[in-house]
């Protein structure tokens, strides 16, 4: 069993009591899923579909006393460009970053691998999302069918991290844009010592699985990710398409965090004209069809026209 990562924020959560957990057995029959059949589960992908439910609870924690709330929120949707005609949320998530968008008029569909995520986006009483169960690294949408894409503490949870990216550069319009935010490596990498100095506690440019089990009052999470270095990421972006135009460190100045804990970065999609680079269509993608709009998790007609709008022309 490897080692955890330290008090480490995973997808804006707060850090608590941290501990090495072994990874939990796959589930015996996942979710219906939309577009080409999911590869086979992996670690990351399948414990945090298990752990969906303790994610649900901690994200909604009334208190909202995580980063997400006291400062990494407003940073990051200051990156994030004007209403278009579609904006995906990837690894969306039980869905409040795509409420967020949507409430300053974004229309907003939300992707992510676990159906009770899913469906917990989409079951929001105050707000439903439109959202489908899917594979960031095989998409269930067409080539440039949306102008902007979202991706906010998720890549370090996403098995395939650098497909996920390339899958990102084919559904965007040539042009537009990705804000994604992640936990830094400098973070990822670090821990305490015995004097309370932040120290490089593993190796920095070997990937890692990180596995903690965090605790808040009566909250339990268990996190899943995976420490990778900066290049790996800056890399997977300039390879999949894009040009880097913004990159921004921050860290929680409340508590006077040294080191930077979280790394947002802008990207561009270069025209594909001008981009040797050939982004391949995902596995499977002529096995899509109309019928498959039915297994998209939806709330509201605009959002049904809206998922119907894209897989349509991903059918064809």
């Amino acid at each position: 069993m490897r080692d955890s990562c330290s008090d480490l924020d995973q997808r804006h959560h707060e850090p608590g009591t941290t501990m090495t957990s072994p990874v939990s057995p796959a589930r015996e029959s996942g979710p219906l899923r939309v577009g080409p059949e999911a590869s086979p589960l992996t670690v990351l992908r399948d414990n945090w579909d298990a752990h969906a439910k303790e994610w649900i609870d901690w994200v909604r924690d009334p208190a909202r006393q995580d980063t997400y709330w006291r400062f990494h929120r407003d940073r990051f949707l200051s990156l994030v460009p004007s209403a278009g005609r579609l904006t995906l949320d990837i690894g969306c998530g039980e869905g409040r970053v795509a409420r967020d968008l949507r409430q300053r008029g974004d229309p907003v569909l939300g992707i992510d691998c676990s159906f009770t995520m899913c469906q917990a986006a989409a079951d929001y009483i105050e707000d439903p999302s439109p959202v489908a169960v899917g594979d960031a690294a095989q998409l269930p949408l067409a080539d440039a069918s949306a102008d902007c894409a979202v991706a906010f503490m998720s890549l370090q949870d996403i098995d395939d991290m650098p497909g996920a990216v390339q899958e990102i550069a084919r559904v965007l319009a040539d042009g537009q844009k990705l804000a994604l935010a992640i936990v830094h490596p400098m973070y990822s990498a670090s821990g305490k010592n015995p004097d309370d100095d932040f120290v490089i506690k593993r190796p920095y440019f070997t990937p890692d699985l990180c596995v903690s089990v965090d605790t808040r009052d009566s909250r339990t999470m268990t996190f899943y990710r995976e420490h990778r270095p900066l290049q790996a990421y800056i890399d997977a972006v300039l390879d999949a398409g894009f040009s880097i135009e913004k990159l921004v460190e921050l860290t929680d100045e409340a508590e006077g965090k040294p080191i930077p804990m979280f790394l947002d970065i802008l990207a561009v999609r270069r025209p594909r004209e001008n981009d040797p680079i050939k982004i391949p269509a995902p596995r499977g993608v002529k096995t899509l069809t109309r019928p498959a709009i039915r297994l998209v998790l939806l709330s509201g007609l605009s959002g049904l026209a809206l998922v119907a709008m894209t897989l349509l022309a991903f059918s064809h």
